[in-house]
């Protein structure tokens, strides 16, 4: 046995007992010179298959890998890259499929005389593979569940801060945003406007009409009220059975007055059908209206303000706007 023997067998048994499988490829012919034997055993055929040909090894690939096997190679023979490295799936001869990692060199390819040698090494990788993937469902699954958690905690925070029946934002969520509004007033000097809303009469429209139609008429007033807002500046809020409440930041006392009116006239000629056939009734809103105008005050100031102006609208036969002066 000559050195060069020698030294092959010491590299196949080194090969071996690191669980990797030398071959090697004849870059003018084609052929395989070294076939790699304890992968075509680990994929079940006999020794005796004569896969002599790079195309038929080529062809065990699973078909959604060999482009990507395709470029890694077609990038190291060009130069592009140092090493021929690619992971893949290889067909058994029972039908499965298994993961192999490929990693591969072209020999003196400074010398174009000799580069006909295509040396590399296969390892089977298909238990690490198989953990990947199944970690990678787990990822998912979390992911997925994360995802769900966060739509029910929205949904939870929505329905901490909204009134069921309406739709508007409750009294918590209404104190919450007038505190705010109330801070960036003072920062940046602008006016800050509440209209306080209140259905006339309410008790005697339950008493008569009973609290389905009670509860049409709410929702009226409730859609009277989002008609006046502007997105993503006002808001409109329930605060108690038949209040309610129009946050106006940004807004001059003369401009929440024509709110307020405009709101209480489409009220007045709002028509709500009653549970008895082709019976609607009619209702109106008393509007209490105030502003912070230079001076801080609290939110509570402000509410408590146009409530004020509310009781005085309620004191002048209802079915009218009111605004709280401070002289009165």
């Amino acid at each position: 046995m000559d050195d060069v023997d020698l030294n092959r067998d010491r590299l196949a048994l080194a090969l071996e007992a690191a669980g990797l499988d030398l071959w090697e490829n004849n870059l003018l012919t084609g052929e395989v010179s070294r076939r790699a034997m304890k992968t075509i055993a680990t994929l079940g055929y006999p020794e005796e298959e004569q896969w002599t040909c790079v195309e038929q090894i080529f062809q065990l690939i699973h078909p959604d890998d060999r482009p990507r096997v395709q470029q890694a190679l077609d990038e190291h023979l060009s130069g592009r890259t140092p090493q021929y490295r690619a992971e893949f799936r290889l067909r058994a001869q029972d039908g499965s499929w298994l993961w192999f990692a490929n990693y591969g060199k072209i020999m003196n390819r400074d010398n174009p005389s000799l580069a006909q040698r295509f040396v590399g090494v296969t390892f089977n990788i298909d238990d690490r593979k198989r953990k990947e993937d199944e970690l990678a469902q787990i990822n998912q699954q979390l992911a997925e569940k994360n995802a769900l958690l966060e739509r029910y905690n929205t949904a939870l925070e929505r329905l901490a801060a909204t009134d069921s029946l309406t739709g508007l934002a409750n009294r918590r969520r209404l104190m919450e945003l007038g505190a705010n509004e109330c801070k960036r007033t003072a920062r940046f000097s602008h006016d800050l406007s509440l209209l306080v809303v209140d259905i006339d009469c309410f008790k005697n429209i339950n008493d008569a009409w009973g609290h389905q139609v009670g509860d049409r008429v709410i929702c009226a007033v409730a859609d009277a009220c989002t008609g006046r807002i502007r997105t993503g500046l006002d808001t409109a809020a329930r605060v108690g059975g038949e209040e309610f409440v129009v946050l106006l930041p940004q807004t001059k006392l003369t401009s929440a007055c024509a709110v307020a009116e405009s709101l209480r006239q489409t009220v007045a000629n709002k028509q709500v059908p009653t549970n008895t056939a082709g019976t609607s009734i009619s209702f109106t809103v008393s509007v209490g209206v105030a502003t912070w105008q230079g001076h801080a005050m609290s939110f509570d100031q402000l509410f408590n303000n146009a409530d004020k102006a509310l009781y005085r609208a309620k004191q002048a036969g209802r079915n009218n706007v009111q605004v709280w002066d401070e002289a009165a």
